[in-house]
């Protein structure tokens, strides 16, 4: 068995969305002071790696705590066509971004989840759609290339009460 992880690192002014605010770590206690180290960290809830769930995108959808630890976890296959949009596994979209024709497939099927390519964007309308359609989604996944075709995902999120997504560590395990 091979784990390969999957997530961006988080660090201090890491790029961010657009009119997000920025990601800040800061170091509060130091062990020569105070007898230990602490950091401080302020990131929203769709830094880095991280999992968007219905309510981000939909007011009635939805949110986090809803949600069991097993529906961020599954069987995953990497896009190639319309044939790897299966009910109740994930798909990863590596190489080409999700067309709106994807979109409404995905939404007919309904996979167990969604997940993007740190090389990728979701077209917001796209995601919003799925979004509202309660697909899981899964952005900025790393390390892509290293990935078979077939594998089991992990993105589990931090337990946020009324989230509307979490950053994730996420990895693959691959037999």
């Amino acid at each position: 068995m091979k784990i390969i992880d999957l997530s961006q690192q988080l660090y201090d002014n890491m790029p961010v969305y657009p009119g997000d605010p920025e990601v800040l770590i800061e170091e509060i206690h130091h062990l020569a002071r105070e007898g230990w180290n602490l950091r401080s960290i302020s990131i929203t809830t769709h830094s880095g790696t991280h999992v968007n769930v219905p309510y981000h995108m939909a007011n009635q959808g939805l949110k986090l705590d809803s949600y069991r630890i097993e529906d961020f976890i599954g069987e995953t296959v990497i896009f190639d066509n319309e044939k790897d949009i299966v009910s109740n596994k994930g798909i990863l979209f590596r190489d080409i971004d999700v067309s709106k024709e994807i979109a409404e497939k995905i939404v007919k099927v309904k996979p167990k989840f969604v997940s993007l390519s740190s090389k990728r964007e979701f077209d917001i309308e796209i995601e919003k759609y799925l979004l509202e359609n309660g697909i899981i989604s899964f952005e900025n996944i790393e390390n892509t290339d290293k990935l078979p075709k077939r594998f089991t995902f992990y993105g589990v999120p931090l337990s946020i009460k009324e989230g509307d997504g979490s950053p994730v560590r996420a990895f693959a395990m691959v037999v």
